[in-house]
């Protein structure tokens, strides 16, 4: 049952207190003891906003799996922008990439981990790509831990119950926007009914289990390993969490766990990536971090369309020097029109960004559905591309490219920048990754900001303007 709207610290305050020893250094200990590689399969790129100092690849060949497998970093993440695609396509991805890591394991003569890395509002291929990855590695896993938690975008599972932070208040997740989703809605907020909802009753709420807050603050690592030791057949576990130490006293228990001899599959949100890895927190980004060029615009690309990002872009609109350029949407979707309308926007960034100035390049903010999820999916996915079209079409290179939404992100990313192997510098704002483009891309060394559509305060991308303003 979902819960009407809550103080944030009036819950946190009926909490047991955190557990009191940092867990990091034990972490790292074991993950270095472990041997294991962690491979992150993301299904948009976002999920890269709590690391830093690891590579990103947007292709999967054996070789190129084979090569990061044997390499020295603790992890790694393979983009599948798998959200944007229509079940059985994301299926087919998982499938291969599932396949092409046991052969590249096998090569590389090294055990790996996986992390099926999705959204922390919930919305994506569950439980139909994570079956198919399952499958595809042949491991008789003992269990997938479902792990929404981050921390950067205000999302905490307390009594099961998922919540999205809205200011001084916590929501539970089926009352927020985001369980609106025209391709991955949901009415559930506890996870455990969430489960039952997705499979169709297959799995039921009762047939869940539940690592709790308790568990984890009460009875520390020694606990939680004996609550995943109990766990066999592929049991789904949801994971309760409202900080970053429950979550190291939940990979301190599962290391244990692992070592002897248990696997797990992981579908998670990107907190516990930072944490399994045992990266330590890293101060945000600056401009001088990145080695900016001293002249040129910047170009926000704009392709999300959650109420959050069309509030960033009206602030971000409203800064002086902001050269905002509207698609029309409907344009894009007509035949007749779309080229036109591709041309057009070029012309108007290139100019802009020749005189120097920071552009927006936004898509117009009535969202456009289908009749039914795979419909709308095919909207979003030709929105992008047109996007892409804009991007690879221009003349003059940009200072530095944000690109908003998951979606945008990737097809900029892949498509219009021809990046394969990316290197995640750190985050410009919590929860806001920047990528240095590789050699091999249309703009080498460019800073790319991938900032997710859900993340972020009413001027966060006004904030990006100010952060690297020459």
């Amino acid at each position: 049952m979902n819960t009407a709207p809550i103080q944030r610290q009036e819950l946190f305050q009926q909490l047991p207190a955190e557990w009191p020893e940092p867990l990091l250094p034990e972490i790292r200990r074991q993950v270095a003891a472990g041997g294991r590689k962690l491979v992150v399969l993301d299904d948009d790129p976002t999920g890269t906003q709590t690391v830093y100092d690891v590579p990103v690849l947007t292709s999967w060949e054996v070789e190129a799996l084979a090569a990061e497998l044997a390499a020295d970093s603790p992890v790694f993440y393979i983009l599948t922008n798998s959200r944007s695609l229509p079940l059985a396509q994301a299926q087919a991805l998982n499938q291969e990439i599932g396949r092409n890591l046991r052969q590249a394991g096998a090569e590389a003569q090294r055990d790996f981990a996986v992390v099926s890395r999705s959204d922390s509002t919930l919305r994506g291929h569950f439980p139909g790509e994570v079956e198919a990855l399952a499958a595809a590695l042949e491991t008789d896993f003992d269990a997938t831990l479902l792990i929404p938690f981050f921390l950067e975008g205000g999302r905490y599972t307390i009594h099961d119950v998922h919540y999205v932070a809205e200011g001084e208040h916590l929501i539970p997740a089926a009352e927020t926007p985001f369980a609106r989703d025209a391709a991955f809605g949901y009415r559930s907020s506890n996870l455990r009914a969430w489960v039952a909802e997705k499979t169709g009753g297959r799995v039921a709420a009762d047939q869940v289990a539940s690592i709790s807050i308790e568990d984890l603050r009460i009875g520390g690592p020694g606990l939680v390993q004996e609550r995943l030791m109990a766990l066999a057949g592929g049991r789904i576990c949801v994971v309760n969490a409202a900080s970053l130490r429950d979550l190291e006293v939940l990979v301190a228990g599962l290391l244990q766990a692992e070592a002897q001899g248990k696997r797990f599959l992981y579908r998670t949100a990107a907190s516990f990536v930072q944490v399994r890895a045992g990266l330590a927190p890293r101060p945000l980004l600056t401009a001088s971090d990145l080695a900016l060029p001293e002249e040129g615009g910047g170009l926000f690309v704009v392709g999300s369309y959650v109420p959050k990002t069309t509030g960033q872009v009206e602030v971000l609109l409203r800064q002086s020097g902001i050269q905002g350029i509207e698609v029309d949407v409907a344009a894009l979707l007509d035949d007749q029109r779309q080229k036109v309308e591709i041309a057009r926007a070029v012309d108007r960034v290139n100019q802009a960004l020749d005189q120097g100035a920071d552009v927006v390049l936004f898509t117009s903010r009535a969202l456009v559905t289908g009749p039914d999820a795979e419909a709308s999916l095919a909207i979003g996915r030709r929105v992008s591309e047109s996007l892409v079209r804009m991007v690879a079409g221009l003349s003059v290179r940009p200072r530095y490219l944000v690109a908003k939404g998951g979606i945008t992100s990737s097809d900029i990313a892949t498509q219009a920048l021809g990046i394969r192997r990316a290197w995640v510098l750190g985050q410009i704002l919590p929860g806001v990754p920047v990528w240095q483009a590789g050699a091999e891309s249309r703009l080498p060394g460019l800073a790319y900001v991938v900032f997710p559509g859900n993340v972020g305060e009413a001027d966060a991308l006004a904030q990006i303007v100010r952060k690297l303003g020459r």
